[in-house]
C-alpha cells in the first residue's frame, strides 16, 4: 500500500468526520422520527463520539490496506497526553467543592460590580462567567475555564425559555473568550503551549504580545453579549445549587487537586495519580460531594483522542498551505483552517516549519486562537463546553450552523484586536 494512497483514504476519513460533526443535530432529530433505531441515532449524533467512531473507522482502514501491526504502531505512536489532562482536570473543575469555592468568588465579586455599576446582580454573574472565567483559564488552563464558566452559566443561560438563536450566541462569545482568554500565559491554551517550547515564548512574551489584546476582546465581546442577555437572565437561578455548606478545608484540598493537575499537566504520570487520589478523597467525603462528571469527561477525552488520531493523518497537506502563505495570509488562513481542524494541531505544524518570521509566528498564533470558538473541533475545550451545555438547546444537541453563526461577530472582534493593536 502507497504511503500517499493511505494518506489519500485518511483525508477521506477525516472529512467524513467532518462532515457527521455538521450532521450530528439531524441524527438526533431522525432519533425521534424512527425510534426503533433511536438508540443508535442518538449515539451517532453525540458531537463527542464523532471523531472517536471515526478513529475506529481510519485504524480498521489502516489494518486492513498496511496491516494490523502498522495500524497498532501508528495508534501507541500518537501523544495522547491533552485528552487525558482534559479529562482529569475537567472533572475536578467541575467538583461540588470547586464549584462553590468558585461560585463564592463570583457571588462576591458579582455584589461589588451590581453595587459599583448599579446593575442586576444576575446579570453582573453573567458577565463575570462569559469574562473573567475565561480569563481566569490563563492561570488554571482553558479546560478547567471552560467547565467552571459552563456550569456558572448553564441554568442562567443556557435553559428552556430563552430565545435560541440568543443561546447560540452566548455559546459563540464563551468558545471565542476562552479560546483567548488563556493566552496571558504560556501553559494554559493549547495552540499556545505547542509552541512556546520551540519559539521560547514565556508568559512575559504572552501577555506583550497577545495577552493585553485578548483581555480587551474578552470585555468588549462579554459586555455587548451581557447587554443582549439582560432581559433573559432569571434571577432566581443559581449556578451551583445546594454546594454553600462545603466545609473550608474541603475547597482547600480540591482546589490543591486542580492546582497540581495544572502545574503537572505535561507529565500524566503525576496528574492521573493525583486524579487518582482525588477520587479518593471524594470517595472519603462523599457527604459534600456533587456527582462527579466522569461521562461528561469522558466523553470529552474520547473526542480528543480521536482528533489526535485523525489529525496525525493530515500533515501532508495541511502543513504546505501553512508554509507557504505570507503573514498576513497565514492569519486568515490560520482561522479558517482552525474551523476544520484542532487549533493546536495547527500551530504545532506551524512550529516545524524552518525559518518561519517572528510575524509570521504572531499571526499564525493569533489566527489560531481567534478562530477557535468556530466550531466543536476549533479548540480543545470546546467539546466540554458541548458536553455540559447542549441539553439547553433544541433537541440536547448543538448545531455547527448555529455555533458558526454565533462565533461570527466575537470572532471578528478578537481578529481586528489582534490585527490592529
Amino acid at each position: 500500500m502507497r504511503a500517499s494512497a493511505l494518506q489519500w483514504v485518511a483525508a477521506g476519513i477525516f472529512a467524513a468526520a467532518l462532515v457527521h460533526t455538521f450532521a450530528a443535530k439531524t441524527l438526533e432529530r431522525l432519533a425521534r422520527r424512527h425510534p426503533r433505531h433511536a438508540g443508535a441515532f442518538h449515539l451517532l449524533g453525540e458531537v463527542e463520539v464523532v471523531f472517536g467512531f471515526w478513529a475506529g473507522v481510519l485504524i480498521v482502514a489502516m489494518a486492513l490496506l498496511a496491516g494490523g501491526r502498522a495500524a497498532i504502531d501508528y495508534a501507541e505512536s500518537r501523544q495522547y497526553v491533552e485528552p487525558l489532562f482534559v479529562f482529569a482536570v475537567m472533572v475536578i473543575a467541575a467538583s461540588g467543592p470547586v464549584l462553590s469555592a468558585v461560585s463564592s468568588l463570583m457571588a462576591m465579586l458579582a455584589s461589588l460590580l451590581a453595587r459599583w455599576l448599579r446593575l442586576p446582580r444576575a446579570l453582573a454573574q453573567v458577565w463575570l462567567g462569559l469574562a473573567a472565567v475565561p480569563l481566569l483559564g490563563s492561570l488554571i488552563t482553558e479546560p478547567a475555564a471552560m467547565t467552571l464558566a459552563a456550569l456558572m452559566l448553564r441554568e442562567r443561560v443556557f435553559s428552556a425559555g430563552r430565545p435560541e438563536w440568543l443561546k447560540y450566541a452566548a455559546l459563540g462569545v464563551l468558545f471565542v473568550n476562552v479560546s483567548i482568554g488563556g493566552t496571558l500565559t504560556s501553559y494554559a491554551a493549547p495552540p499556545v503551549l505547542m509552541v512556546a517550547g520551540t519559539w521560547q515564548w514565556d508568559s512575559g512574551f504572552m501577555f506583550q504580545a497577545f495577552g493585553w489584546k485578548a483581555a480587551i476582546a474578552v470585555l468588549l465581546n462579554a459586555s455587548a453579549m451581557a447587554w443582549l442577555l439582560r432581559r433573559h437572565i432569571a434571577p432566581e437561578a443559581t449556578a451551583a445549587p445546594g454546594l454553600a455548606r462545603v466545609p473550608g478545608f474541603v475547597q482547600l484540598i480540591h482546589l490543591a487537586f486542580l492546582a497540581g493537575v495544572v502545574v503537572f499537566a505535561h507529565h500524566p504520570v503525576i496528574f492521573l495519580g493525583l486524579f487518582l487520589f482525588f477520587l479518593g478523597f471524594v470517595q472519603a467525603y462523599e457527604r459534600y460531594q456533587a456527582p462527579l462528571i466522569l461521562k461528561e469527561g469522558l466523553l470529552v477525552g474520547f473526542f480528543l483522542a480521536g482528533l489526535v488520531v485523525l489529525g496525525g493523518m493530515q500533515q501532508w497537506w495541511l502543513q504546505p498551505i501553512v508554509s507557504s502563505l505570507g503573514p498576513k495570509a497565514l492569519f486568515a488562513g490560520a482561522l479558517g483552517l482552525t474551523a476544520i481542524t484542532d487549533n493546536a494541531a495547527l500551530t504545532y505544524l506551524g512550529s516545524l516549519i524552518d525559518g518561519i518570521t517572528a510575524e509570521a509566528k504572531y499571526m499564525l498564533v493569533a489566527g489560531a486562537v481567534a478562530g477557535g470558538g468556530l466550531t466543536v473541533i476549533a479548540n480543545a475545550p470546546n467539546p466540554a463546553g458541548v458536553s455540559l451545555l447542549r441539553r439547553g438547546f433544541a433537541d440536547e444537541s448543538i448545531g455547527a450552523a448555529g455555533l458558526l453563526a454565533g462565533a461570527a461577530l466575537p470572532t471578528a472582534v478578537a481578529a481586528a484586536a489582534f490585527l490592529l493593536f
